[in-house]
């Protein structure tokens, strides 16, 4: 149980088949207390993700809330909320995202502002938020997770790329200010997960599966339990001195 009497606040958790939803399962596992969160327009599948985990460990306690994170101020009252009804906050993984495909020269200012807005806005202030109440308890750990899109080009990824790299380099930045505190922060960066949306995407499209492996070296994506092992190694087993890196965790993908 290695994180047992420890309290978890992980958003983006709805999605079926997400990687949220895998890391609160995995979490619950070990013994963690959740606060789960996403946008409000997911709330029934909020409801049925705590409801898998309360499943998992029965004993467990597992809240949730909905917040559009997109919206000022959101992120900060999450971790108030979370606080004031669970007592403190252990764990932080910032893992609502949201995609922005366009090709360069048709992005909006609307589809710009919502992918900075939720992608690293909300990572940033929930972060500044869970510091001071991560250092009275003596420490914590956040955990931001990425893209592989942080690292490597993509056509009609501008806007998302840009966003992830720049929560890769927070990670940096702020275990570089916080370890003192004992907070430890890294980052994520999964390649290519077969979650509900992937799978939805091919479904629609064959040919993508065939195209997507192409990039794998084990010729397969990746599946969210696989992300979640290592958002709970980086919670519970990571050694303090891994701190402020990027785990790049995509078959593969970015080394050729």
């Amino acid at each position: 149980m290695k994180l047992q009497d420890k309290v978890a606040v992980i958003t983006g958790a709805a999605g079926e088949h997400g990687i949220g939803r895998a890391i609160a399962k995995r979490y619950v596992q070990e013994g963690a207390t959740l606060y789960l969160v996403d946008h409000p327009a997911a709330e029934s599948q909020l409801k049925a993700a705590a409801a898998e985990c309360v499943a998992e460990a029965p004993a467990s306690r597992c809240e949730y809330a909905t917040y559009d994170l997109a919206l000022a101020g959101s992120a900060e009252a999450m971790i108030d909320a979370a606080v004031a009804s669970l007592g403190r906050i252990d764990v932080l993984v910032n893992n609502a995202g949201v995609r922005a495909r366009c090709e360069f020269g048709s992005f909006t200012r609307e589809i710009f502002n919502e992918a900075v807005s939720v992608n690293l806005a909300t990572p940033f202030f929930a972060s500044q938020a869970v510091a001071p109440i991560m250092k009275r308890q003596g420490g914590g750990r956040i955990i931001h997770i990425a893209s592989q899109m942080g690292t490597v080009a993509h056509e009609r990824r501008a806007v998302y790329g840009m966003t992830k790299a720049a929560l890769i380099y927070l990670a940096k930045a702020m275990a570089y200010e916080l370890a003192p505190d004992g907070i430890i922060v890294n980052a994520i960066s999964p390649g290519p997960v077969l979650t509900g949306y992937m799978k939805d995407e091919m479904d629609r499209n064959p040919q993508l599966r065939e195209a997507r492996n192409a990039y794998m070296r084990l010729a397969r994506l990746g599946q969210p339990e696989e992300i979640a092992e290592v958002a709970l190694f980086l919670a519970a087993s990571s050694p303090e001195l891994l701190l402020g890196q990027n785990l790049i965790v995509d078959g593969g993908y970015t080394i050729h």
